[in-house]
């Protein structure tokens, strides 16, 4: 429920903070005190539209930031769309704050925890804490989609609807794979041949992991083969064979080692050093080997410097057309085996998934219609309640019907009985709710509805018999005494208090009548401050509703006051 309003520079109201409490509220004033300002800044804190006059004269910006309480109901539904964009409270989940700013030029923020969002997601969190009536623009009830989804509430059809939603999500997904498929097929041919000479090409290579950097190293061999065995020829010269002039090292590292073993046999603590001389020796010996080794593999042949060089240019072909390494190549052939292979076998999936598919059409169908019956006669139902509930509003005359229509299409969803109807993820059924104020008039959808006051009574009745089922915690009326005379308005007042059994009720008015029912009651009024027209607003107590109550009956005498004190005490009769 909405629990506290704090408005800021917002049009004639400077500062102002309101506590709310559960049940019905009341707000009354004179015209032109700033009632409707009060809903209009609800409004914008919920995700509307903002226009920068709505700023108070001399402020640079306007503030209004609404503090919502949340049931565990609530808490369920809102928690999955806050935690996924960061603004789940988890030390305080029972409370959120939806706020916004207005400023003379520029953006408008708004903010969810404090965190700014976007009005998308303020509109989207709104919709599950407030509704408003008054303004056809936020008149959820008349919204075709809404309606629907409150009467599969009101008959208790969200199982069979979440069945049918499984369905039609397999549904679409395997008709969307058979068309990917058919598109396939549609150039399968040409594919094959393509993915068939790419798999030959790569495979004729007969490539291997690593290979090209062993033919680069051979390469770099064969260019510089002359060089490289004329230096390791060098090398092993005056490593291991020597000459008359100078001895091989190896043969003097060996008289090194004899020496320093002499050294040791005399001073056994330089023996170390006859054993790391050794080593060295050892480690020469190995170096010569191997240079050895290497030289045999040295020669100057252009016949292999040219198989090479042809090995690494397809190799570099390859890469260019199917990766950017030997490794990635050879990836690339297994995959285009795989979609070979899938479009070998296209034929043989289609003729499955098509049964599949036709398959599911037919439990969609089921569904669809199991789920159709279930509206139609929660339907009738909810008819025969929203009429009685306009009768006891003084609305003898007026017929309701809920339409449960479905529409033909030859591309829909075929039934058992032949027909092909349109078709979405609500199922084959367009719900519209229906009215006939007066007699002769004819069923018009309630949107066409033209008087302010039908209009209040109408969703007044629906709000009363779709109660329990309709999720959101707080209802704001903003016009509901439209066209309503004193002994309408206490019916209406009556209405509003028992539908304040589970909902919190804002209700701003100028019917004494409906005032009385509240259980809180705030007076609206107008003040000149330092030269300056600015609205306030307190909660008013027993005696001071009485006063209030007396002003609005147009009699703040005595007698007035002795029909308010009456008002108040039979309202107060009504169950809480």
């Amino acid at each position: 429920m909405l629990r506290r309003l704090y408005i800021r520079d917002f049009a004639i109201i400077d500062e102002l903070t309101l506590d709310f409490a559960p049940g019905l509220v009341v707000l009354t004033g004179e015209t032109g005190a700033g009632k409707s300002i009060l809903v209009d800044a609800m409004v914008l804190a919920l995700g509307g539209r903002a226009d920068p006059v709505m700023v108070r004269q001399g402020a640079h910006h306007a503030y209004i930031e609404t503090t919502f309480h949340l049931t565990p109901e609530v808490q369920q539904v809102l928690r999955p769309v806050l935690e996924e964009h960061d603004l789940w409270d988890e030390e305080a989940p029972e409370e959120l704050v939806l706020s916004r700013e207005i400023r003379r030029q520029g953006r408008h923020p708004a903010r969810i925890n404090g965190r700014l969002v976007s009005l998308q997601l303020v509109r989207q969190v709104a919709a599950h804490l407030v509704d408003i009536h008054g303004q056809s623009e936020h008149l959820t009830l008349l919204q075709t989609r809404h309606q629907r989804a409150l009467l599969d509430r009101y008959a208790h059809a969200e199982p069979l609807l979440s069945h049918y939603q499984d369905v039609h999500r397999r549904w679409r997904e395997r008709r969307a794979a058979i068309e990917q498929l058919k598109e396939q097929l549609r150039t399968a041919a040409r594919q094959m041949d393509l993915l068939q000479y790419q798999i030959q090409e790569i495979e004729a290579a007969r490539l291997e992991p690593g290979e090209e950097e062993t033919l680069r190293q051979e390469r770099t061999r064969l260019v510089h083969a002359e060089r490289l065995a004329r230096w390791v020829q060098e090398a092993l010269q005056l490593l291991d064979e020597g000459s008359l002039e100078v001895p091989a090292a190896t043969d003097q590292v060996g008289q090194v080692v004899s020496l320093l073993e002499e050294v040791g046999r005399v001073d056994p603590s330089q023996e170390p050093l006859a054993q790391r001389t050794q080593e060295a020796l050892e480690q020469l010996s190995e170096v010569a080997r191997d240079l050895r080794r290497y030289a045999e593999m040295l020669e100057f042949n252009p016949q292999r410097l040219e198989e090479v060089e042809s090995r690494l240019a397809l190799i570099e072909d390859l890469k260019r057309k199917y990766g950017d390494s030997i490794e990635a190549v050879l990836a690339y052939a297994e995959q285009a085996r795989r979609e070979l292979e899938e479009l070998t076998t296209a034929d043989e999936r289609l003729e499955a998934w098509e049964a599949e598919l036709a398959s599911l059409s037919q439990e969609l169908a089921l569904v669809a219609l199991e789920l159709s019956r279930k509206r139609r006669e929660a339907a009738r139902q909810l008819a025969r309640e929203v009429e009685k509930e306009l009768k006891e509003l003084r609305m003898e005359h007026a017929r309701f019907r809920v339409d449960v229509v479905q529409r033909e299409d030859p591309q829909g969803l075929p039934l058992p009985d032949g027909r092909r109807v349109a078709f979405d993820r609500y199922g084959i059924d367009q719900v519209t709710f229906l009215i006939a104020p007066n007699p002769g008039e004819g069923f018009h959808p309630l949107a066409k509805i033209a008087s302010g006051g039908e209009m209040s009574r109408i969703m007044l009745a629906l709000r009363q018999v779709l109660a329990r089922e309709d999720p959101v915690p707080t209802l704001i009326f903003d016009e509901i005494d439209q066209g309503i005379g004193g002994r309408v308005g206490a019916v209406v007042g009556a209405k509003l208090r028992q539908l304040a059994e589970h909902h919190q009720v804002l209700c701003i008015t100028h019917l004494p009548q409906i005032a009385a029912f509240g259980h809180q009651h705030f007076k609206v009024e107008k003040v000149l401050t330092d030269g300056r027209t600015v609205t306030r607003v307190r909660p008013l107590a027993e005696g001071e509703r009485v006063q209030e109550l007396a002003h609005m009956l147009g009699d703040p005498g005595p007698a007035g006051q002795t029909t308010a004190r009456a008002l108040l005490e039979s309202a107060q009769k009504q169950p809480a």
